[in-house]
């Protein structure tokens, strides 16, 4: 099911938008929040009932879905968003997943989390094509506003937080050209992918914890790893 849910997607924005790339990344990012706010609706739904309190994976997802709304607006600042049918498709599209989503998030949250490694991994795989075709004209580009306001000039605390495989203030991506925030924003798509695996791992109940959460000591024997 997992695999035939991502194969419609993925059918539906190769075939409509085969030529048209800045419509295909605005629908793929804003179908891609939708499974993030699948997985806060059902948590807040938990804690509500009483069930558990996760706030670091509350605080993960809230991050990885903030890092997908400025995939979203730097798409609209790039004109993907002009065609009204684009944004009817999107937004149907994005509803569905949202109730497919939540109800397999109820029941199987590992297989929801698979779901979004898969969306996850066809993005990077998408940016990919898109910098290895179009590099020459993506650099003479400038990098939108609202790319250097997420990735270089604003708080970059949410930025560090989706990104469980890396300490903070680790990565901070150069974005001189539109090639740079492509190359930036393919990366992101894939630290998504790897703290989805995290999410399933056996012991992720546990173990599982927000790049800022972790403690100082364990920040401080990376880094001396690192420099060796």
């Amino acid at each position: 099911m997992i695999k035939l849910l991502v194969g419609i997607l993925v059918f539906v924005i190769n075939t409509i938008y085969r030529d048209r790339p800045y419509p295909r990344f605005y629908v793929l990012e804003t179908v891609a929040r939708v499974p993030y706010f699948s997985y806060l609706s059902v948590l807040h739904l938990y804690e509500t009932l009483g069930f558990w309190r996760k706030a670091d994976w509350l605080k993960v997802h809230f991050a990885e879905s903030w890092n997908e709304l400025h995939h979203l607006l730097i798409m609209e600042s790039l004109g993907g968003s002009q065609f009204w049918g684009d944004r009817i498709l999107a937004r149907t599209t994005a509803l569905l997943y949202y109730w497919i989503i939540v109800a397999l998030y109820l029941v199987s949250p590992a297989s929801a989390y698979h779901f979004m490694e898969l969306v996850e991994n066809h993005a990077y795989n998408s940016y990919q094509k898109f910098l290895t075709e179009h590099e020459t004209e993506l650099k003479l580009e400038p990098a939108p506003a609202v790319a250097l306001s997420y990735y270089r000039d604003g708080d970059l605390y949410m930025f560090d937080e989706f990104q469980t495989s890396q300490f903070p203030e680790t990565r901070r991506p150069k974005v001189d050209n539109l090639y740079d925030v492509f190359v930036a924003i393919r990366d992101d798509e894939m630290e998504h992918v790897k703290t989805m695996v995290a999410c399933q791992q056996t012991n992720s109940q546990l173990a599982f914890k927000s790049p800022h959460t972790l403690p100082t000591s364990e920040i401080k024997d990376s880094e001396v790893l690192s420099a060796h």
